[in-house]
């Protein structure tokens, strides 16, 4: 009687591989995450929420869940992004010295909020566009929140709100001259950057950006 031929042992179960897109519970972070990487790359209109579950990994309906819709996904990505312009402004009032005389540091301070604002606007041009796309407020009666802030909580505009404040205190800016300074300030700035960014001037102003940037200051804190 012949004996049955001994049978290969099972192969071991294959473990699972680990998800590589979004931890349980985590979907939310990671179709923001999605979106922020999108604005990074191509401004608000790139920020399409069947694109983000792509690249989160997961079928478009789960992301209804998280946003209502694309818009709802824009506006997320919008208060990150403007809470990274208060950060690279908030970098720049790190960066000032201490003990400087009040008038100086006031000075010092509007210079740090139009600077750090011009620099992102040149090295995250993407999400620069997203912050300030056509959609949801910022301006003197919004109320802080703390998504659209800086480690501060304040917002860009805020931001510069109180550097003008500081120029008061400091008098270095006339109180009678105080009421909205930000708008003059605000649209001198943001159209050097556009300018530059998207406008006839990148190729002009682009290589001397720091330079020109510097020289608009001046010249704004001199006509405020």
């Amino acid at each position: 009687m012949t004996e049955p031929a001994s049978q290969a042992p099972n192969p071991p179960p294959k473990a699972t591989p680990p998800r590589q897109t979004y931890r349980h519970g985590d979907l939310r972070r990671a179709l923001l995450d999605a979106g922020v990487a999108l604005a990074r790359e191509g401004g608000p209109q790139a920020v399409v929420l069947r694109e983000a579950t792509r690249r989160a990994g997961v079928a478009p309906n789960a992301a209804y869940r998280h946003f209502a819709n694309r818009q709802d996904l824009l506006e997320a990505v919008r208060a990150v992004a403007l809470a990274r312009v208060a950060r690279a402004m908030e970098a720049e009032l790190a960066a000032i010295p201490a003990g400087l005389a009040p008038p100086d540091q006031a000075r010092r301070s509007l210079r740090a909020v139009g600077t750090g604002y011009l620099r992102f606007a040149r090295e995250e041009t993407g999400l620069f566009h997203a912050a300030f796309a056509a959609s949801g407020d910022i301006g003197p009666e919004t109320p802080h929140h703390a998504d659209k802030g800086g480690a501060t909580g304040l917002d860009p505009f805020q931001l510069l709100g109180a550097a003008l404040d500081r120029m008061v205190a400091a008098g270095v800016l006339p109180a009678e001259r105080r009421p909205g300074a930000e708008f003059l300030a605000w649209s001198a700035v943001h159209g050097l950057a556009l300018l530059v960014i998207d406008g006839p001037l990148g190729r002009a102003v682009g290589p001397q950006m720091d330079r020109v940037a510097q020289r608009l200051l001046d010249m704004v804190e001199k006509g405020l």
